[in-house]
């Protein structure tokens, strides 16, 4: 009988906290922007197929950001799948003291490519199209940011995530070489802590 009490305790525990899950994953506020809506037909053996694509772009304007697409046969459920795409696939930013990236990035992605520049205090954010979108979503203030290539809404959101990415892998991977390098520092100065220095 105890055995069965401490089952029923442990079951009513775990479906208390399956329960307060949702609330703490509501209770984190994002922000979200539509940046196209198009209509696409598709041709199929009856006729032509008409569906919505969404492009949305969410962030928390503290670090956090990402694009999200949603496809559907009406405008609201293309936008809900989108925002529901892009919570999935949001990415966290390096930033500075001054809300800027910490160093310059240049990334290529098709026909388009991003250059994105660390800038100081009370420049802004000096950006064009979905660009300056993802950028202020992510909670960038002062960013200098310039787009070469294709005008394509969707791709140039894409390509500039993918640099917000890279800086923040080489930002980790700085702080890894950097560890190291400080460690075997600390490895050799151990061989002549008694040495003693003559003038």
């Amino acid at each position: 009988m105890i055995v069965n009490k401490k089952e029923t305790i442990s079951n009513k525990s775990s479906r208390n906290l399956k329960k307060k899950l949702p609330i703490r994953l509501s209770k984190i506020k994002y922000e979200e922007k539509i940046i196209q809506i198009k209509r696409v037909t598709k041709v199929v053996k009856g006729g032509k197929k008409l569906t919505f694509r969404a492009v949305v772009i969410i962030g928390d304007n503290k670090r956090k950001v990402g694009v999200g697409i949603g496809r559907a046969d009406d405008v609201n459920m293309a936008i809900d799948k989108a925002i529901l795409h892009g919570k999935k696939n949001l990415i966290n930013v390096p930033l500075t003291l001054t809300y800027s990236v910490p160093h310059v990035i240049k990334v290529s992605s098709g026909a388009c490519s991003v250059m994105l520049r660390p800038a100081s205090q009370g420049t802004g954010v000096i950006a064009g199209g979905s660009i300056r979108t993802v950028l202020e979503l992510a909670g960038i203030r002062n960013i200098l940011a310039k787009q070469i290539g294709s005008n394509n809404i969707l791709n140039n959101a894409k390509t500039t995530i993918l640099a917000l990415n890279l800086l923040n892998e080489k930002v980790e991977l700085g702080k890894y070489q950097s560890s190291r390098k400080q460690g075997f520092y600390n490895k050799i100065m151990k061989k002549y802590k008694n040495v003693q220095s003559f003038k």
